[in-house]
């Protein structure tokens, strides 16, 4: 008989928030896999609690060769438990792998919910909370965030992110630059922390003020695209849409169709728009595929 595996919440901050099932978990599983086993030691202590079974490390760096080791133990009959060093484990942090190869074999999962930095930006942003996308980290080089960030330049879901505080100032300049500098958004600082601190504003005001510096865990949460009326795409907009999909994987065909539901016009003054700026040279030549 398999075991199971327990991916555990762990506090973002105040160590208050841990749920009542994490002691437990802690003190009962055969095996505990760490992010950092010293803040999982320091973890225990503040919960008074003594782990009965063996800890080992699970971060980044080991991540895919301790898997396997895993694996066995819960086809062995273990329970496993992982933690990571806040938050959820798996959203933007060791888990993901651990999780996929336990679905495929057929080993139960479950887990303690526990403090999201996600959710608790998302409460606090003071923006739209029906409908919302996590996108995780942004890739560290120029070039690949802009790109990311052009590619949901249209998302009007409410957009949630992680990043470090030294690259804050220069992802928050590239977020004013693709979707306007008067995008409302919130940067939540040090999450239930001593020094927890939540900014409102516009992006490029925001940009402005990370410019002095900032410090912790930062978590972004930013305005969704407002809706646009046929009106608002001319020519040059209704280009820059297509190219954006084109850009993230979409056919030429298939972009023009999607632009052009998302104006609420035809397909057809989408596809002229894209060939006579294509004839001015400023649409790579992709064709119709």
């Amino acid at each position: 008989m398999t075991g199971t595996l327990v991916l555990a919440g762990t506090p973002i901050g105040d160590i208050s928030d841990a749920p009542p099932r994490l002691a437990e978990e802690l003190a009962g599983a055969d095996v505990v896999a760490a992010e950092d086993t010293r803040r999982l030691r320091r973890l225990t202590q503040a919960l008074g609690v003594t782990p009965k079974g063996r800890v080992v490390s699970y971060f980044e760096g080991n991540e895919t060769a301790r898997t396997p080791e895993l694996i066995e133990e819960l086809a062995g009959g273990a329970r496993v438990l992982l933690v990571t060093d806040a938050g959820m484990p798996s959203v933007s942090d060791p888990g993901y792998r651990l999780v996929a190869a336990a679905v495929e074999r057929d080993v139960r999962v479950t887990a303690v919910p526990g403090p999201s930095a996600v959710l608790t930006a998302l409460a606090l942003s003071g923006l739209p909370v029906d409908r919302f996308c996590f996108e995780g980290f942004l890739p560290r080089k120029a070039g690949e965030r802009l790109g990311r960030l052009r590619e949901v330049a249209d998302e009007r879901r409410t957009l949630v992110y992680f990043e470090a505080p030294h690259r804050l100032d220069d992802t928050l300049a590239a977020m004013a630059e693709v979707f306007g500098g008067e995008r409302r958004a919130a940067v939540c600082r040090e999450l239930t922390k001593t020094y927890e601190e939540i900014r409102r504003g516009p992006l490029a005001e925001l940009a402005a003020w990370a410019a002095e510096g900032v410090r912790g865990e930062i978590t972004v949460v930013v305005e969704g695209a407002p809706e646009k009326g046929p009106e608002e795409y001319d020519d040059a907009e209704l280009v820059r849409q297509v190219r954006v999909r084109e850009e993230a994987g979409e056919r030429r065909k298939e972009a023009i169709a999607a632009v052009a539901a998302e104006a609420g016009l035809p397909k057809r003054q989408v596809f002229d728009a894209v060939v006579a700026a294509k004839n001015a040279g400023n649409v790579r030549d992709g064709g119709a595929r």
